[in-house]
């Protein structure tokens, strides 16, 4: 296909719309989209491409508007890509697969005429007039350019988009660097400056036109240091004083609590964004009303100062509502617990009306007006689509014709009509802001470099806040999902309306600017789920399976720069989930742009070997966010014990036989335990590896008498390659697995005398059988090194958890040296074999027959800190023990997704105050430290 006129009619015009018309879900195997589907994503769009007078009509009509336009909607400016270089491709030829931006219409200004005249115009009235060639160049570096007063002539051309942003991190981070008008080279009076600014261009033949233009950097912050920090789903964090659900006072309470105690860096939690109301409400924090504002649910009422102002009757009653939330914690915490979100809401609801009628202190008077005018249009339409659901219910699709329009003059009287409560959901929007303000402090005051990663969910909910506000924005009747793929046949459709890649242009991408500046307020990282997102999202046309639905292209230069833009403003890490199916080069891509990745170990193999054994610790990617298990996962223990699997046969998940799929489970596990053997990561003996024939096992002998065996094929990953080797006088003793990683039975005597874990850490109270309540973990006497333990690691020992592979002072080879050849041999020569699959499900059973779990998990995350990896995270229940999966994809009733607290290994909900005396977690971080 070498002219565009080989190609059909309507694969150009879908093709000119970044609509796919074919695409590949692995190499060398091309899908076709059927024509229903791409006539049905192209009229979202607002294309008319029913038949074939309608597509060559919509042809002719886009020839005719790229004929008259000087700019694109938005252009985008940065260092690494001036707006002048860029070609557009050839639309007749098939795009680069491997390609994943094959052009970008908002950083390409090179098809200009020559002569052309370009002035920006800022938000504070500056001007800068672009001499032809000058966009050729890297923008300014700083916030500011010098002052010129615009030209006679300016008024002609219209005012700025907005005002400049100020370079550096809010305040009380102090990450990003501060811009200086007085430091700019002389160049940079060409150059405008950081910021979302308005473009005007004028032609030789008289035309003019106005674009939106943003001045981003390269890249986006990258983390202070390289940290650990926990990961938590916040509604399963309940403390002592949580109204059945954890809130706002447990997430600063932790972050002070692990920050300070355990040198944690950062503390990731799941989405807060506010939920659509009614009951029941859909418990998942990934399918909101609105991702601009987040969830009063999340509250803690007695931490709001009109709190203590409540004086007689009301005072009395939210008396009651406190003690009927203590009810409500009490029944979530019991064994068969469940958290009630819409009881919880009643609750807190009813309390905050009470508060409403306290009068403001002036200085609160004042700051809260200040939040107002900040939040402007934004806040004032949440709060008005919140008080019209209390009315209409919480579908706008289904309210009276004239309120569907936030605009339209019915809205504007019933917002008036209603103006009590759209002021109150306007403060409860304030309260819940400063309480997120509260948690992020108390983190960085506890020495995190970082403090709270926030979730950005992929979408809302089609009958939500946002999609009523920003209507234009999103594609009517078509919804985000997933094509099939080798994990599900049938593709997937999450419910999510996508945004409109032309809306977001045509509006300098104010929506997603407005998102993610209310997101990055109170943050010092944020996750975006299913990051691929921004590159392409899979469109589901409303009453079609997920299987006719095709990709959709968007801009991701623009998306991500914009991304830059918002994180630099504020002094943002970005991380990106980027798992499953990644389009070829969007990892390179996002990479490029200083946005982390997220590493899950289970994940992590070479695909290139037989058997997929695990990536060495050191190959894996130094920016990332490297974890053992996710929201959407099994926990550790559960993967390990095989729970999980167990589970999901008793509610008909499991796609084979039960059999198989516990013997795929074991083997998995059995080559995990191989290979933290051969690092000196676990203790133990292998039950039927050593049995193959030709397996050369090295296997010294313990003062147990027992054999620890740990295979010559396979490297000891994970030292660092630069540094020094250390000398050991005695060889065997390299071999010697460390002691405080022995799990019971495993040291010296017979079962039930001390094991290596008693040995390391002394005579710790240990949990009795009936649950927490009557441990001492507060009382004494006692020792010194149990009070370290309890306090968590001292100075020394938090350094090591940030200082990488190699850092602790002593540090010895536990097991021998094998080369990759060796590791190739040992999987080559069984890899895939019924022999090799049963030896090492036969190791699984040895291992995990006993109580040796927590040994395993303790191994799993010392991995992890041999990896490069620049943040680790540390999935909160896995530090307990907790065998329960908050989310299984899959169900909805059949599992209580959303709605379990964190537990115990035998199902025992844990308050926040168990968590942080809990011996295991404890143990595991004292393991972490002595990597």
């Amino acid at each position: 296909m070498g002219r565009a006129e080989e190609l059909p009619d309507r694969v150009r015009l879908a093709r000119l719309h970044g609509v796919a018309t074919s695409y590949e879900p692995s190499p060398g195997r091309t899908v076709h989209v059927g024509d229903e589907t791409v006539v049905a994503v192209l009229a979202a769009l607002g294309v008319d491409a029913s038949t074939p007078r309608a597509v060559r009509a919509a042809l002719e009509a886009y020839t005719r508007e790229a004929s008259r336009s000087l700019l694109p909607p938005t252009v985008v400016w940065r260092p690494g890509r001036p707006p002048g270089r860029s070609r557009p491709p050839d639309l007749a030829r098939p795009p680069d697969p491997a390609r994943v931006t094959p052009f970008s219409p908002a950083s390409d200004l090179s098809g200009l005429p020559e002569g052309t005249e370009l002035r920006v115009e800022t938000g504070e009235g500056r001007t800068y007039e672009l001499p032809p060639g000058s966009w050729d160049g890297p923008p300014s570096s700083t916030p500011h350019g010098p002052p010129r007063k615009p030209p006679s002539s300016a008024a002609s051309y219209g005012t700025s988009a907005s005002a400049p942003y100020a370079s550096g991190a809010k305040a009380g981070t102090g990450r990003a660097p501060e811009g200086d008008e007085e430091d700019e080279a002389p160049g940079d009076r060409y150059r405008p400056p950081l910021g979302v600014h308005a473009l005007h261009a004028r032609a030789p033949d008289g035309r003019t036109a106005r674009a939106h233009l943003v001045v981003a950097p390269d890249r986006m912050p990258a983390p202070p240091e390289r940290t650990h920090g926990f990961m938590v789903q916040l509604y399963s964090l309940l403390s002592a004083r949580s109204w059945g659900m954890g809130d706002l006072g447990d997430l600063a309470d932790l972050a002070a609590w692990s920050g300070r105690t355990l040198g944690s860096g950062f503390l990731q939690i799941n989405p807060l964004h506010a939920a659509v109301p009614g009951a029941p409400t859909d418990p998942s924090p990934y399918r909101p009303s609105s991702r601009r504002f987040p969830d009063p649910v999340h509250l803690r009422i007695e931490d709001i100062p009109e709190f203590t102002r409540l004086a007689g009757p009301a005072r009395a009653r939210a008396q009651e509502l406190l003690a009927r939330g203590g009810r409500l914690r009490e029944a979530a915490l019991r064994p068969d617990g469940r958290i009630d979100r819409d009881a919880v809401w009643a609750l807190k609801k009813e309390a905050l009306e009470l508060l409403y009628e306290v009068p403001l202190s002036p200085g609160r008077r004042a700051a809260y007006e200040d939040f107002l005018a900040e939040e402007g249009r934004s806040l004032e339409d949440h709060a008005t689509w919140c008080a019209l659901a209390e009315v209409y219910g919480p579908d706008w699709r289904a309210w009276p014709a004239g309120l569907r329009d936030p605009r339209s003059a019915h809205t504007a009287r019933e917002r008036g009509a209603l103006h009590r409560r759209v002021d109150f959901h306007r403060r409860l929007a304030w309260l819940t802001d400063q309480q997120l303000a509260a948690a992020q402090r108390a983190a960085r005051d506890a020495g995190m470099g970082i403090g709270l990663v926030h979730d950005l969910a992929v979408g809302v909910h089609p009958t939500g806040s946002d999609t009523w506000a920003r209507q234009d924005a999103y594609a009517a009747g078509m919804s985000v999902g997933a094509p099939p793929d080798a994990f599900n046949s049938r593709g997937q459709d999450w419910g999510l309306p996508p945004w409109r890649p032309d809306a977001l242009a045509d509006a300098g991408y104010a929506p997603y600017r407005d998102l993610l500046r209310g997101l990055l307020r109170h943050t010092g990282a944020l996750r975006i789920d299913h990051v691929m997102g921004l590159f392409r999202l899979w469109w589901v046309p409303e009453g079609r399976p997920p299987t006719e639905g095709t990709y959709v292209r968007y801009d991701a230069e623009a998306m991500l720069s914009v991304l830059a833009l918002e994180a630099h403003r504020t002094g943002t890490t970005v991380i990106g989930e980027d798992l499953g199916t990644v389009e070829p080069g969007v990892r390179d891509a996002l990479a490029a742009r200083g946005v982390l990745g997220t590493s899950v170990l289970w994940f992590e193999r070479d695909y290139d070997r037989p058997e997929h054994p695990p990536l060495p610790p050191e190959t894996w990617r130094r920016d990332c966010l490297a974890t053992l298990t996710t929201h959407d996962l099994p926990t550790t223990a559960a993967r390990l014990t095989g729970d999980h699997t167990a589970l999901r046969h008793r509610l008909g998940l499991l796609d084979g036989p039960l059999q198989e799929e516990r013997a795929a489970e074991r083997a998995e596990v059995g080559g995990w335990l191989v290979w933290l053997r051969a690092l000196g990561l676990l203790p133990g003996r292998t039950a039927g590896i050593e049995d193959l024939p030709g397996a050369s096992w090295g296997r010294p002998v313990t003062p147990s008498g027992e054999t620890d065996v740990f295979p010559e094929d396979v490297d000891t990953f994970g030292r660092d390659p630069e540094g020094p080797e250390e000398e050991a006088a005695d060889p065997d003793a390299l071999r010697e697995p460390p002691d405080e990683l022995r799990g019971p039975g495993s040291g010296p005597g017979p079962r039930g005398e001390p094991d290596g874990l008693t040995e390391a850490f002394g005579n710790l109270p240990r949990v009795p059988d009936d649950g927490f309540e009557d441990m001492p973990l507060t009382e004494g006497p006692w020792s010194e090194e149990e009070k370290r333990l309890t306090e968590g690691p001292g100075p020394e020992e938090k350094s090591r958890l940030v200082e990488g592979p190699g850092s602790a002072p002593g540090e010895a080879d536990a097991g021998p040296r094998a080369t990759p050849e060796e590791v190739d041999a040992l999987f080559g020569r069984y890899g895939g074999s019924d022999a090799f699959r049963a030896a090492l499900g036969e190791e699984a059973d040895a291992f995990l027959g006993g109580p040796d779990e927590e040994a395993a998990v303790a191994a799993l995350h010392r991995y992890l800190l041999r990896t490069p990896a620049r943040m680790i995270g540390i999935w909160l229940p896995d530090a307990v023990g907790d065998r329960r999966p908050q989310n299984l994809p899959g169900t909805s009733d059949e599992y209580p997704n959303w709605r379990l607290p964190i537990s115990d290994p035998d199902g025992r909900p844990l308050t926040l105050e168990d968590i942080a005396a809990s011996p295991r977690l404890r143990r595991l971080m004292r393991a972490l430290t002595e990597e």
